[in-house]
């Protein structure tokens, strides 16, 4: 079973350098969780508490959200030493986040609903 990343000063890719190489200085935007089922998708995306969305996040974030079989998550909080969840938030299709719940057992009921939906998904 792989271990989850526990590092909090674990280096991130910088794309700085891509900057002018297209139209709009447009860069790319990470992240943090991926998973499929049956072609249905969960984002995750990890803030720590006060942390901001970039705004070329959001776009890219809100644009997956539009995607009938994307689901985007935003959580807050972090993994530092054990999964601590503040809140986490559901972005509609419409790109409102909508808070969906608090605490980390909270999540994982989400968490499991969401694999329970994709299962039922079956082509």
């Amino acid at each position: 079973m792989a271990k989850l990343m526990r590092n909090m000063f674990a280096t991130h890719t910088d794309y700085s350098e891509f900057k002018g190489l297209i139209p709009n200085n447009a860069v790319p935007s990470n992240v943090d969780g991926i998973l499929e089922r049956n072609g249905q998708f969960l984002i995750l995306e990890w803030k720590r508490p006060g942390e901001k969305v970039s705004e070329g996040q959001r776009i890219m974030l809100q644009a997956l959200a539009t995607k009938p079989s994307f689901m985007v998550v935003i959580i807050y909080g972090n993994t530092d030493n054990e999964t601590v969840i503040d809140s986490y938030w559901l972005l509609t299709p419409e790109g409102k986040p909508v808070k969906s719940g608090i605490g980390f057992e909270s999540f994982k009921q989400f968490y499991r609903q969401w694999y329970e939906l994709a299962d039922g998904n079956k082509k």
